[in-house]
């Protein structure tokens, strides 16, 4: 019986070269491949994920095995892994760990992050109380034994992405006086996808500024003779990638929702820098950021053409409703500049946050 068996065997692993190239001398080679069990998938159910600031959302991943419908094969633990792709892919950053009863969040997600766990095959991760700095992509990682798969999903943040300089005017920022820049103003330095879209809803600005992964790029919607040509096709324009430390630009910054209320505070006079501060606080509330004047304009139509101090010292206002005016050829956050702070007299921005 074993030696017929050996011959059947020699029979399947073993042929003569194929006649129509037997000139070329190549034999057929029979891989045999050993089932070891099966394989362990992991799969999301939505590539993208969309949210807002303030928020909860659930990133969606589940685990299984190929030829089983059962979650694992039992008979070894369960590591379940969360980490954040950076925005140049060059490392990932810990977010939230699970084996057996074992969990474990990492930085600014600890105490908002938690496994859904609705079936024993369900990865799926919830973050609550979404921050600006949850936007990007995750990795879902299941392990299993020797058995490993990942699935990436992407969480989308509704919000309005803005050109900013500083008081010392275009160009003045390397990449982490950028990032500074940002949070001061109530954002996060943009990312590449955000200024994207915001190009595609119609963002048109000349001054190259920083984004997320250390590029410099710019949005043109109207190509024209100082932003790269009048005879150029309308897109991002991207200068590269440039020295994070001695490279000085502007920045593109993103912000989302905030809790709390925007204004323009009605006041008997107009008022210097100094008294603008003082008066939004005698009010119950701090003078605004550029951030917030940007997100009231942009996600609750706010509309005001009355010229108001910032917190970073500078005079805006905002027009949803073009007219007369008032920004009578585009909806905008009209930039009136830097004044005298000691001498000029304007209104103000205040923001009040909800507790």
């Amino acid at each position: 019986m074993k030696s017929l068996l050996f011959l059947v065997l020699i029979s399947v692993c073993w042929a003569e070269p194929h006649s129509d190239n037997s000139s070329l001398g190549h034999e057929r080679i029979v891989h045999i491949q050993e089932e070891n069990g099966p394989r362990l998938l992991v799969v999301a159910e939505q590539a993208k994920i969309f949210s807002y600031r303030g928020g909860n959302v659930t990133l969606p991943c589940k685990f299984y095995h190929e030829h089983t419908s059962t979650a694992g094969s039992g008979t070894h633990k369960i590591r379940i892994k969360w980490t954040k792709l950076t925005s140049d892919y060059l490392k990932e950053v810990d977010v939230f760990v699970a084996m057996g009863h074992h969990r474990k969040s990492y930085g600014n997600y600890q105490g908002r992050v938690l496994l859904r766990e609705s079936s024993e095959n369900d990865a799926s991760l919830i973050i609550t109380n979404i921050i600006l700095e949850d936007y990007g992509r995750y990795k879902c990682e299941v392990i299993e034994g020797l058995e490993d798969d990942t699935a990436v999903v992407a969480l989308n943040l509704e919000g309005v992405v803005f050109p900013y300089s500083p008081r010392l005017g275009r160009y003045n920022l390397n990449f982490h006086e950028a990032q500074l820049a940002c949070l001061d103003q109530d954002s996060v330095i943009a990312s590449f996808d955000q200024l994207y879209d915001a190009w595609r809803s119609g963002l048109d600005w000349c001054n190259a500024g920083w984004l997320s992964d250390g590029s410099v790029q710019y949005p043109i919607t109207k190509p024209r003779e100082p932003c790269g040509g009048k005879n150029t096709v309308p897109g991002v324009r991207n200068y590269g990638f440039w020295d994070k430390d001695k490279s000085r630009y502007d920045v593109f910054c993103f912000t989302s929702n905030f809790n709390g209320r925007f204004y323009y505070l009605i006041h008997p006079i107009k008022l210097t820098y100094d008294e603008a501060i003082q008066a939004c606080l005698k009010d119950g509330a701090q003078i605004a950021k550029v951030g917030q004047i940007f997100a009231a304009w942009k996600l609750l139509g706010y509309d005001r053409c009355d010229a108001g101090w910032l917190a970073d010292g500078s005079v805006r206002y905002p027009i949803s409703r073009p007219r007369k005016r008032c920004s009578p050829n585009e909806a905008a956050v009209r930039f009136v500049g830097f004044p005298d702070k000691k001498h000029k007299l304007y209104g103000v921005y205040c923001f009040r946050a909800y507790n």
